[in-house]
Order: structure tokens, then C-alpha cells, then sequence
């Protein structure tokens, strides 16, 4: 899914010309913190609720104000994990999208694309989780997806984190589509990966789940 399909109609743009108490008001009716401003169609970065807050003057206009966070976009076809990354750095709530030629497409938050992420087929299959300790001149998906399918099984999703004691090591976190997880981390082992951890669904879970899953269909009938 990219940026351009996560786009949330309902975040409108404000403008320099606009006062404080209009985007005082529309924070209030949006239940957001921040909210993106243009001029001419350009992205000119984003109004805080603090920064609005602290201003005592409400019909003045938010061009007496200071902006943050303009470099806090992504282009219309970045992949919506780019729209994580760009919030995680900036510890924001809200990701201006543009298209190449930075014209002003729309504004994406952060909790739209966490609920796009969690549809993914890589989160909704079931499955289990093994996370491995390596060295990075080691790394190789290629090679540990070789191993993964020589049980029969298939990686659904990675992530790749670099290990906050060791800079020379990096975790990585492996999505498989088998909940027993015993041969798979046997052959790993073998190889002479490391297993820190592991998390894997048992078949009553599953069950569970699936039980759960039609009763909440059934109250919403």
C-alpha cells in the first residue's frame, strides 16, 4: 500500500492566512495535535497545538507563527513503511504527502497507516515469529529464506534492526506462515544462526481466534 492510498480526506490543510482560532477550532473538531499548512500548494510544514496555544493573539494568523517539522513528508508513491519511518523520526502524529513535484497531495496519521499495516496479509495470516541475532557481514535474507523453505515454509515479512549492544550485529525479526516453529529453528540452529526469540500460536489459539472472529461477524449482522 503506498502514501497515495492512505490519504485522509477528513485532514484538511491550513493556511498562512489563516488565524489561530480557526485551526484552534479545527484541532478541537478533529481530536488531532498537529495539522499541515500550505500556501500557493506547497507543503510549508505543520502547526502545533502548543505553538497555537501559546500565541495570545487568536485572530492573528499563523504566518506570526512558528512552523516545524517541514521535511515531515513522503512522496504519493512511497511505501507506507517510509510514512513510519518519516513519523518515528520527527515524533509526529501527522506525514504530509506530496506529489514529485512537490505540490501538496493530502496528510496521512499515523494511526490510518498502523491500521493499514495491521490488514496486511503479513499480519492477519497466521503464522509464528522468530527473531535472530547475527553478525551484519553474515546477513543474508537469500540464504535464510533458503533454509525457512527447505522445511516447507515461507517467510511472510522481516525486519532488519541494528542490536543496540553490538554495532557490529543486527536482529532479525522473521514472519513465517507455520505456527509450529520447532523444524524451521532446528534447521536455523543448525546452521549456526542464533535464536533469541520466538513466538508462535498454538492450534487451540487459532481455534479461539476463529471463534472469536465469527461471533464478532454475528453481533455486527
Amino acid at each position: 500500500m503506498i502514501a497515495q492510498q492512505l490519504i485522509n480526506d477528513m485532514i484538511p490543510p491550513l493556511k498562512l492566512t489563516d488565524t489561530v482560532q480557526k485551526a484552534i477550532k479545527w484541532m478541537e473538531e478533529l481530536r488531532v495535535s498537529q495539522l499541515p499548512v500550505i500556501e500557493g500548494g506547497k507543503f510549508q510544514g505543520l502547526i502545533t497545538e502548543n505553538e497555537l496555544l501559546e500565541s495570545d493573539k487568536l485572530g492573528g494568523q499563523l504566518s506570526s507563527l512558528r512552523l516545524t517539522e517541514k521535511d515531515c513528508f513522503v512522496f504519493d508513491h512511497q511505501h507506507f513503511y517510509d510514512i513510519l519511518k518519516v513519523a518515528s523520526q520527527s515524533g509526529v502524529e501527522i506525514v504530509a504527502v506530496l506529489d514529485n513535484e512537490q505540490n501538496y497531495k493530502g496528510a496521512i496519521t499515523v494511526q490510518d497507516t498502523v491500521i493499514a499495516f495491521a490488514q496486511t496479509a503479513a499480519v492477519q495470516s497466521p503464522g509464528g515469529i522468530i527473531v535472530l541475532s547475527l553478525k551484519q557481514i553474515d546477513y543474508s535474507l537469500a540464504e535464510i529464506s533458503r533454509l525457512v523453505e527447505s522445511n516447507g515454509a515461507k517467510i511472510l515479512s522481516s525486519g532488519l534492526t541494528n542490536d543496540p549492544i553490538d554495532n557490529q550485529k543486527v536482529k532479525l525479526t522473521l514472519k513465517v506462515n507455520m505456527t509450529d516453529l520447532s523444524s524451521v529453528i532446528a534447521t536455523l540452529e543448525r546452521f549456526g544462526y542464533k535464536i533469541i526469540a520466538k513466538f508462535q500460536e498454538t492450534t487451540m489459539e487459532i481455534k479461539e481466534k476463529e471463534r472469536l472472529g465469527i461471533l464478532m461477524k454475528y453481533l455486527y449482522i
